[in-house]
């Protein structure tokens, strides 16, 4: 129940935005998740196999190669923007633990074609509206807003600019695991890459800072530098819109995809029995070329189910969903010679809108009754013998134990 109101709300929403629903096969060649999707997801939490051609396949681990490898077939011929979103199912070989499972299901929302902040603005909205769909308390999440530009505009100041393209992805990685390391840890990845202490210095002030003002206090030189200009006019744009209390600056929100190359952000729970990342995004401009396409613009963002259910758990949204959802009735076969009749009086509920459940053998009124608290179902329907004789059907509710007698 929670998980279909979860896809509910989410098809809703993007609907909402005039996104387009899609959907991929499950397997993909593995070589383009090794290519661009990191070094965890892209690496040990593959789940491969050979084909029968000899292949190497993976079941998908994410969505974004996918739905690039599909748009490059359609970009040149297709008007642009294109919007689509698609909810379905991934696997990774990772060990399950709270909010992560090796199948889930994810939303996978994606605009190609628009390198304009519009875009950008637009991709962080439908976040922001998908989690404000679900009623939540004021001050219950937090959409923490980086840039990848301005990531590589630090590394430069700092010096890294002279290191290997592998050095360089390796100061990248280790910086999206900055709130997991411990600061030894942080200090000896670094300078395995090859940066040197005043360098892990001017990377430390940066990744520490709590607001765009705070970065250019302790680094100045990074006013000029692409980015940070970008990072403000779409926060301050946000705001405006009336975002403003979801929204904030985060230097530690790095994103550990390789193919994020601007904008990136990712959604927290602030609730302190459940403080985590619920899910993100941003900007990859550059992922197409890994299918021998031109690169075009596009930037998105992938939400999980077992996150977001955790999100509703944790601010005791989820027993109002229950009780939000549409009252079951279970429509017992009291006896074999009303198989029609219970099976018409079915087809008058349901053209009604009712949910109504139909025994398919014949039952004791006791044996449904106690069929029906197991099941959950709040509404019991009678249609005995004595009801048909007098063309009248009751229903009896489960909780309060009363009946009413209606006309059939």
């Amino acid at each position: 129940m929670i998980r279909k109101y979860i896809f509910d709300t989410w098809r809703r929403v993007c609907l909402r935005y005039g996104f387009e629903e899609y959907l991929t096969p499950l397997v993909e060649a593995a070589d383009i998740y090794r290519a661009k999707s990191g070094e965890d997801i892209g690496g040990q939490e593959l789940v491969t196999f050979e084909d029968w051609g000899g292949r190497e396949l993976s079941i998908r681990p994410e969505m974004t190669p996918s739905v690039t490898r599909m748009v490059t077939k359609i970009y040149a011929s297709s008007p642009k923007p294109l919007k689509y979103f698609s909810v379905a199912n991934f696997m990774r070989n990772e060990k399950p633990q709270r909010g992560r499972n090796r199948e889930f299901w994810q939303l996978n929302c994606d605009i190609f074609g628009s390198d304009s902040l519009n875009a950008d603005i637009e991709a962080m909205q439908l976040a922001l509206d998908i989690m404000l769909e679900l009623d939540p308390p004021q001050d219950s999440f937090v959409l923490a807003i980086n840039n990848r530009k301005i990531i590589d505009a630090v590394l430069d100041v700092s010096g890294a600019a002279r290191l290997a393209d592998d050095q360089k992805t390796l100061v990248v990685r280790t910086l999206d695991k900055w709130v997991k390391l411990s600061a030894a840890d942080t200090d000896k990845r670094l300078q395995t890459a090859g940066l040197d202490k005043k360098a892990i210095g001017m990377i430390g002030r940066f990744m520490k800072s709590r607001s765009l003002e705070e970065v250019l206090a302790e680094l100045p030189e990074l006013e000029s530098r692409p980015g940070l200009g970008e990072t403000m006019a779409v926060m301050e744009r946000l705001e405006k819109s009336g975002y403003g209390d979801w929204v904030e600056f985060n230097p530690t929100v790095i994103r550990g995809f390789d193919y994020y190359d601007g904008l990136v952000f990712e959604v927290f729970d602030k609730n302190p029995e459940n403080n985590r990342a619920l899910f993100g995004g941003g900007r990859y401009n550059g992922l197409a070329a890994i299918f021998g396409q031109n690169n075009f613009p596009a930037v998105g963002f992938a939400i999980g189910d077992e996150t977001t259910r955790l999100f509703l758990d944790s601010w005791n949204l989820s027993d109002r969903i229950q009780a939000e959802q549409p009252v079951k009735y279970y429509l017992p076969l009291l006896s074999a010679k009303l198989a029609w009749p219970t099976n018409e009086l079915a087809k008058e509920l349901r053209g009604r809108g009712y949910d109504v459940l139909v025994g398919l053998e014949e039952q004791k009124i006791s044996k449904a009754l106690e069929f029906a608290n197991k099941k959950k179902i709040a509404r019991v329907v009678i249609l005995g013998e004595d009801e048909a004789a007098k063309g009248i059907y009751k229903i009896k509710d489960m909780s309060g134990g009363g009946e009413e007698e209606i006309a059939f």
